[in-house]
């Protein structure tokens, strides 16, 4: 400190005095060295500027190879699993075909019977030749001819006519028995042609059927079109589409989760009297390890019996097998769940007499007089039965719930590639801006910085523009007044 002191009273005994000295070499230094100081502030804030923008082009170039891979990325699933739609509607219409219209010459020989059967009773109820209009005439005529009184021919005539009457009756009473067995054949008719329309109606909701398999395999040809063009409008949608199946999955995870907690809360207490409450393994309780081994198990159980069933496809190994083979596994895995899940129920139930000893206990500790004790205990193992049977239910039913998770994890595992690119992406994007605004920030600090520096050295700064000014003033009088001269001359 002293010599501190005495350095800054190095020009005089008063502090004042030779701090002003001290002030103005600075000042004067720092003028000499203004030109200097600029470049080397410029130079200095330049580099980091340049080096701030070359980090933003860079960050800028990893974010298109980014957006690139994440595009193909998507294209490629989206494409994959629009081939495997196509692929299965087509199965569907194979099936259609060989279940529905493999009996299609079944159905057309039974139209056609129906056919045959409709046109040989249309032409049975054909319309009989009416009475002939000439009778008629021949009735009138011989009504009207003259019987002169003569009883013979007035018999004669009666007896023609009657005859007449009763042959225009008899064809009378045929023609309406022919239109009587005419309305009964059509009467037969009506079940063949309700079994004609009934075929019929098959056909059609068989082509329909055909139909609308059709239309949706247009629209998945047209989306399978579009993501082999690499179009940015399908990128969005797949990715759209990814990031709802990832949150959806990630849901069905986290309450997947929550019922595994609650299976493990059911077999826990109990597994501490089979391994023993008093082990421990590092920091845990052999009894909880136990316990989750057991869930864990029962998930891997459940995602190989998926993988069997070709639900899933996280190992491809699996889905390559041979039906027999994958056949066995899926016994296997589920003889292996099922057997699990029955020891959950027990342990269920074993953790319901371990809490109603325990609650036995606690009473009979507390209660001072013991045929209290047992009546309480008596009233209460009336429904005892009841949370014990829901308990081995859920045991029961934990494992193969568990079991499904297979199928979010699968979504979810899919569709985290693409969450995690756009989540990279982001970062980038946020990186890629905090750089350009500091290599901006950094242009108007190195400017800031220079005009600071002017400030210090004002004063002398200040003088030497005044001096620049006035010699600037001068030559120009000067140059005036050499121009009067010459015009003068």
């Amino acid at each position: 400190m002293n010599e501190f002191t005495n350095l800054i009273n190095l020009w005089s005994n008063n502090t004042s005095v030779s701090s002003l000295i001290w002030l103005a070499l600075l000042i004067t230094l720092l003028y000499l060295g203004r030109v200097q100081a600029h470049q080397l502030i410029f130079s200095s804030f330049r580099m980091l500027h340049t080096s701030l923008r070359l980090w933003a082009r860079s960050i800028s170039q990893l974010i298109g190879r980014l957006k690139s891979r994440n595009k193909e990325v998507l294209l490629a699933a989206g494409q994959a699993e629009v081939k495997t739609k196509i692929e299965r509607e087509f199965n569907r219409i194979s099936t259609i075909v060989q279940r529905d219209l493999s009996q299609y010459p079944a159905i057309h020989r039974e139209i056609k019977t129906a056919i045959e059967t409709v046109e040989v009773d249309y032409q049975n109820c054909a319309e009989t030749a009416p009475l002939p209009p000439a009778w008629g005439d021949v009735v009138a005529t011989i009504t009207a001819l003259p019987s002169n009184g003569d009883p013979t021919v007035n018999k004669i005539l009666d007896n023609i006519k009657q005859s007449i009457d009763d042959a225009h009756q008899q064809s009378l009473s045929a023609y309406q028995k022919s239109g009587s067995d005419r309305h009964k054949v059509l009467a037969k008719m009506q079940p063949d042609w309700r079994k004609l329309d009934d075929k019929m109606d098959l056909v059609k909701e068989k082509v329909d059927s055909l139909e609308e398999r059709g239309q949706i395999i247009d629209q998945q040809m047209e989306e399978y079109l579009s993501i082999r063009s690499k179009d940015d409008k399908a990128a969005n949608i797949l990715a759209t589409s990814s990031l709802t199946q990832f949150f959806i999955a990630g849901l069905v995870l986290t309450i997947a989760a929550l019922g595994g907690l609650i299976n493990f809360q059911l077999i826990a207490m109990p597994m501490s009297e089979m391994v023993g409450g008093t082990s421990y393994i590092g920091s845990l309780k052999t009894s909880d390890i136990a316990a989750m081994v057991i869930i864990l198990i029962e998930i891997a159980m459940g995602l190989f019996l998926l993988e069997s069933l070709r639900i899933t496809h996280l190992f491809p190994l699996i889905g390559s097998m041979d039906d027999k083979m994958r056949r066995r596994m899926m016994i296997i895995s589920f003889s292996i769940l099922f057997i699990l899940a029955g020891i959950e129920a027990s342990l269920a139930y074993m953790r319901d007499l371990l809490a109603l000893d325990h609650e036995a206990l606690q009473q009979a500790l507390l209660s001072t007089n013991s045929s209290d004790s047992q009546t309480a205990v008596g009233s209460s193992a009336e429904f005892r039965w009841i949370p014990s049977v829901g308990q081995m239910i859920m045991g029961f039913i934990l494992p193969f719930a568990l079991a499904f998770i297979a199928i979010p994890l699968e979504s979810f595992i899919h569709s985290l590639r693409t969450v995690l690119g756009l989540f990279a992406i982001a970062m980038l994007r946020t990186l890629h801006l905090v750089l350009r605004s500091s290599a901006s920030l950094v242009t108007q600090i190195s400017k800031v910085i220079i005009s600071l520096y002017d400030l210090i050295i004002m004063v002398p700064l200040s003088a030497e523009r005044a001096l620049e000014r006035a010699l600037v003033k001068k030559r120009n009088n000067a140059s005036q007044n050499k121009s009067i001269n010459e015009e003068i001359i």
